[in-house]
Protein backbone atom coordinates (compact mmCIF):
# COMPACT_ATOMS: atom_id res chain seq x y z
CA UNK A 1 0.00 0.00 0.00
CA UNK A 2 1.23 3.46 -0.88
CA UNK A 3 2.23 5.69 2.02
CA UNK A 4 1.06 8.80 0.15
CA UNK A 5 -2.29 9.01 -1.60
CA UNK A 6 -2.32 11.54 -4.45
CA UNK A 7 -5.76 12.77 -5.51
CA UNK A 8 -6.38 15.42 -8.16
CA UNK A 9 -9.56 17.51 -7.92
CA UNK A 10 -9.59 19.82 -10.94
CA UNK A 11 -6.79 22.34 -10.24
CA UNK A 12 -6.20 21.09 -6.67
CA UNK A 13 -3.97 18.21 -5.60
CA UNK A 14 -4.57 16.49 -2.24
CA UNK A 15 -1.70 14.55 -0.68
CA UNK A 16 -2.70 12.26 2.20
CA UNK A 17 -0.22 10.62 4.57
CA UNK A 18 -1.26 6.96 4.84
CA UNK A 19 0.50 5.33 7.74
CA UNK A 20 -2.50 5.12 10.04
CA UNK A 21 -1.18 2.34 12.26
CA UNK A 22 1.72 4.62 13.28
CA UNK A 23 -0.39 7.81 13.39
CA UNK A 24 1.31 8.87 10.15
CA UNK A 25 4.78 8.91 11.71
CA UNK A 26 7.32 10.26 9.24
CA UNK A 27 9.55 7.40 8.18
CA UNK A 28 12.20 7.65 5.50
CA UNK A 29 9.98 5.62 3.18
CA UNK A 30 7.04 7.98 3.70
CA UNK A 31 9.25 11.03 3.13
CA UNK A 32 10.59 9.48 -0.09
CA UNK A 33 7.06 8.90 -1.37
CA UNK A 34 6.18 12.47 -0.44
CA UNK A 35 9.23 13.71 -2.38
CA UNK A 36 8.16 11.62 -5.36
CA UNK A 37 4.60 12.94 -5.11
CA UNK A 38 5.54 16.62 -5.11
CA UNK A 39 7.80 15.99 -8.13
CA UNK A 40 4.95 14.39 -10.06
CA UNK A 41 3.41 16.20 -13.00
CA UNK A 42 -0.06 16.04 -11.38
CA UNK A 43 1.22 18.16 -8.50
CA UNK A 44 3.34 20.45 -10.67
CA UNK A 45 0.33 21.31 -12.85
CA UNK A 46 -1.96 22.03 -9.89
CA UNK A 47 -2.88 25.50 -8.65
CA UNK A 48 -2.91 24.51 -4.97
CA UNK A 49 -1.70 21.55 -2.90
CA UNK A 50 -3.52 20.31 0.22
CA UNK A 51 -1.62 18.10 2.67
CA UNK A 52 -3.47 15.99 5.26
CA UNK A 53 -3.27 12.75 7.23
CA UNK A 54 -5.42 9.64 7.12
CA UNK A 55 -7.07 8.21 10.21
CA UNK A 56 -6.84 9.79 13.65
CA UNK A 57 -3.92 12.19 13.18
CA UNK A 58 -2.17 14.57 10.84
CA UNK A 59 1.20 13.17 11.98
CA UNK A 60 2.53 12.18 15.39
CA UNK A 61 6.07 13.11 14.31
CA UNK A 62 9.24 11.46 13.08
CA UNK A 63 9.71 7.71 13.38
CA UNK A 64 12.27 7.84 16.20
CA UNK A 65 13.32 4.22 15.74
CA UNK A 66 14.97 5.13 12.44
CA UNK A 67 17.26 7.68 14.11
CA UNK A 68 18.15 5.87 17.33
CA UNK A 69 21.71 4.97 16.27
CA UNK A 70 22.32 7.66 13.66
CA UNK A 71 25.79 9.21 13.47
CA UNK A 72 26.75 12.59 12.01
CA UNK A 73 27.44 11.17 8.55
CA UNK A 74 24.10 9.36 8.31
CA UNK A 75 22.24 12.44 9.55
CA UNK A 76 23.96 14.59 6.90
CA UNK A 77 23.00 12.00 4.26
CA UNK A 78 19.41 12.04 5.52
CA UNK A 79 19.08 15.81 5.08
CA UNK A 80 20.63 15.57 1.64
CA UNK A 81 18.01 12.94 0.76
CA UNK A 82 14.51 12.41 2.09
CA UNK A 83 14.98 14.94 4.89
CA UNK A 84 14.93 17.67 2.25
CA UNK A 85 11.20 17.11 1.65
CA UNK A 86 10.22 19.85 4.13
CA UNK A 87 12.21 22.50 2.26
CA UNK A 88 10.96 21.18 -1.07
CA UNK A 89 7.37 21.58 0.09
CA UNK A 90 8.09 25.12 1.31
CA UNK A 91 9.62 25.90 -2.10
CA UNK A 92 6.63 24.74 -4.18
CA UNK A 93 5.51 27.62 -6.41
CA UNK A 94 1.80 27.18 -5.77
CA UNK A 95 0.06 27.78 -2.40
CA UNK A 96 0.04 24.86 0.02
CA UNK A 97 -2.46 24.14 2.80
CA UNK A 98 -2.17 21.71 5.73
CA UNK A 99 -5.53 20.29 6.87
CA UNK A 100 -4.82 19.22 10.46
CA UNK A 101 -6.71 16.97 12.86
CA UNK A 102 -5.55 14.98 15.86
CA UNK A 103 -1.85 14.85 16.74
CA UNK A 104 0.45 17.28 14.96
CA UNK A 105 3.69 16.76 16.86
CA UNK A 106 7.42 17.09 16.29
CA UNK A 107 8.22 16.42 12.65
CA UNK A 108 4.49 16.48 11.89
CA UNK A 109 4.30 20.07 13.09
CA UNK A 110 7.46 20.88 11.14
CA UNK A 111 5.78 19.49 8.03
CA UNK A 112 2.68 21.61 8.64
CA UNK A 113 4.82 24.70 9.24
CA UNK A 114 6.39 24.20 5.79
CA UNK A 115 3.00 24.91 4.19
CA UNK A 116 1.59 28.38 3.51
CA UNK A 117 -1.73 27.95 5.33
CA UNK A 118 -2.66 25.67 8.22
CA UNK A 119 -6.30 24.87 8.91
CA UNK A 120 -6.90 22.88 12.10
CA UNK A 121 -10.03 21.30 13.44
CA UNK A 122 -10.92 21.37 17.15
CA UNK A 123 -9.34 17.96 17.78
CA UNK A 124 -5.86 19.11 16.73
CA UNK A 125 -3.08 19.03 19.33
CA UNK A 126 0.36 20.51 18.74
CA UNK A 127 3.78 20.19 20.31
CA UNK A 128 7.54 20.00 19.75
CA UNK A 129 8.88 17.39 22.20
CA UNK A 130 12.35 16.99 20.64
CA UNK A 131 14.27 18.32 23.66
CA UNK A 132 13.13 15.28 25.68
CA UNK A 133 15.15 13.17 23.24
CA UNK A 134 18.18 15.43 23.50
CA UNK A 135 17.66 16.97 20.05
CA UNK A 136 15.86 19.95 18.51
CA UNK A 137 13.42 20.55 15.65
CA UNK A 138 15.76 20.48 12.66
CA UNK A 139 13.64 20.31 9.51
CA UNK A 140 12.95 24.03 9.42
CA UNK A 141 10.56 23.89 12.37
CA UNK A 142 12.61 25.96 14.81
CA UNK A 143 13.27 28.61 12.16
CA UNK A 144 9.66 28.85 11.03
CA UNK A 145 8.27 28.80 14.57
CA UNK A 146 10.52 31.68 15.65
CA UNK A 147 9.40 33.69 12.62
CA UNK A 148 5.75 33.04 13.43
CA UNK A 149 5.63 33.55 17.21
CA UNK A 150 8.92 35.26 18.14
CA UNK A 151 11.94 33.88 20.05
CA UNK A 152 10.36 34.05 23.51
CA UNK A 153 7.25 32.02 22.73
CA UNK A 154 9.24 29.65 20.52
CA UNK A 155 11.62 28.90 23.41
CA UNK A 156 8.63 28.30 25.68
CA UNK A 157 7.05 25.84 23.26
CA UNK A 158 10.29 24.00 22.47
CA UNK A 159 11.90 23.94 25.93
CA UNK A 160 8.88 23.48 28.17
CA UNK A 161 7.49 20.90 25.72
CA UNK A 162 4.00 22.22 26.31
CA UNK A 163 1.21 20.76 24.19
CA UNK A 164 -1.24 23.32 22.88
CA UNK A 165 -4.63 22.99 21.29
CA UNK A 166 -6.08 24.44 18.10
CA UNK A 167 -7.46 27.57 19.77
CA UNK A 168 -4.07 28.48 21.26
CA UNK A 169 -2.34 27.62 17.98
CA UNK A 170 -4.64 30.11 16.27
CA UNK A 171 -4.03 32.78 18.91
CA UNK A 172 -0.26 32.29 18.46
CA UNK A 173 -0.50 32.50 14.68
CA UNK A 174 0.64 28.89 14.19
CA UNK A 175 -2.59 28.03 12.38
CA UNK A 176 -4.60 30.19 10.02
CA UNK A 177 -8.07 29.05 11.01
CA UNK A 178 -9.87 26.65 13.38
CA UNK A 179 -12.94 24.72 12.25
CA UNK A 180 -15.28 22.17 13.89
CA UNK A 181 -14.07 18.59 14.32
CA UNK A 182 -13.86 16.70 11.04
CA UNK A 183 -14.11 19.83 8.88
CA UNK A 184 -10.43 20.66 8.27
CA UNK A 185 -10.14 18.97 4.87
CA UNK A 186 -13.48 20.41 3.72
CA UNK A 187 -12.43 23.94 4.64
CA UNK A 188 -8.96 23.44 3.15
CA UNK A 189 -10.53 22.43 -0.16
CA UNK A 190 -12.76 25.52 -0.09
CA UNK A 191 -9.71 27.75 0.41
CA UNK A 192 -7.78 25.83 -2.26
CA UNK A 193 -10.61 26.31 -4.75
CA UNK A 194 -10.56 30.06 -4.10
CA UNK A 195 -6.77 30.25 -4.48
CA UNK A 196 -6.95 28.21 -7.69
CA UNK A 197 -9.04 30.93 -9.37
CA UNK A 198 -6.33 33.59 -8.92
CA UNK A 199 -3.70 34.49 -11.56
CA UNK A 200 -0.97 31.87 -10.96
CA UNK A 201 2.06 34.04 -11.73
CA UNK A 202 0.85 36.75 -9.35
CA UNK A 203 0.15 34.13 -6.66
CA UNK A 204 3.62 32.61 -7.03
CA UNK A 205 5.31 36.02 -6.95
CA UNK A 206 3.40 37.14 -3.85
CA UNK A 207 4.26 33.86 -2.12
CA UNK A 208 7.95 34.28 -2.92
CA UNK A 209 7.96 37.93 -1.87
CA UNK A 210 6.30 37.11 1.46
CA UNK A 211 8.95 34.46 2.12
CA UNK A 212 11.87 36.75 1.23
CA UNK A 213 10.83 40.08 2.73
CA UNK A 214 11.21 39.16 6.45
CA UNK A 215 14.91 38.46 5.84
CA UNK A 216 15.48 41.62 3.79
CA UNK A 217 16.36 45.19 4.65
CA UNK A 218 13.70 47.84 4.01
CA UNK A 219 15.45 48.87 0.80
CA UNK A 220 15.73 45.29 -0.42
CA UNK A 221 12.11 44.59 0.47
CA UNK A 222 10.92 47.58 -1.53
CA UNK A 223 13.04 46.41 -4.47
CA UNK A 224 11.49 42.94 -4.29
CA UNK A 225 8.03 44.51 -4.40
CA UNK A 226 8.80 46.87 -7.29
CA UNK A 227 10.64 44.33 -9.42
CA UNK A 228 7.83 41.85 -8.85
CA UNK A 229 5.25 44.43 -9.89
CA UNK A 230 7.23 45.45 -12.97
CA UNK A 231 7.63 41.84 -14.08
CA UNK A 232 3.97 40.93 -13.53
CA UNK A 233 2.62 44.06 -15.22
CA UNK A 234 4.15 42.90 -18.50
CA UNK A 235 2.40 39.54 -18.59
CA UNK A 236 -0.64 38.47 -20.60
CA UNK A 237 -2.07 37.19 -17.33
CA UNK A 238 -2.08 40.70 -15.82
CA UNK A 239 -3.47 42.29 -18.99
CA UNK A 240 -6.37 39.83 -19.07
CA UNK A 241 -7.04 40.27 -15.33
CA UNK A 242 -7.19 44.07 -15.72
CA UNK A 243 -9.51 43.75 -18.73
CA UNK A 244 -11.81 41.39 -16.82
CA UNK A 245 -11.85 43.73 -13.82
CA UNK A 246 -12.64 46.74 -16.01
CA UNK A 247 -15.53 44.93 -17.71
CA UNK A 248 -16.99 43.90 -14.35
CA UNK A 249 -16.63 47.45 -13.02
CA UNK A 250 -18.57 48.86 -16.00
CA UNK A 251 -21.58 46.63 -15.49
CA UNK A 252 -24.71 48.52 -14.33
Amino acid sequence: MSLIDVRREEDICVLTLQREGKLNALSGALEQELLDAISDEAVRRSRCVVLTGAGKAFSAGADINEFADADAASIAAYYAGTGDVYERIAALPMPTIAAIHGWCLGGGLELALATDFRIADETAAFGLPEVELGILPSSGGAYRLVRLVGPGRAKELMLLRRRFDAAEAHALGVVTEVVPAGKAIERALECAAELATLPPLAVETIKRAADLIPEASREAAMLIERLGYAALAQTDEATKAVDDFTRRDRRP
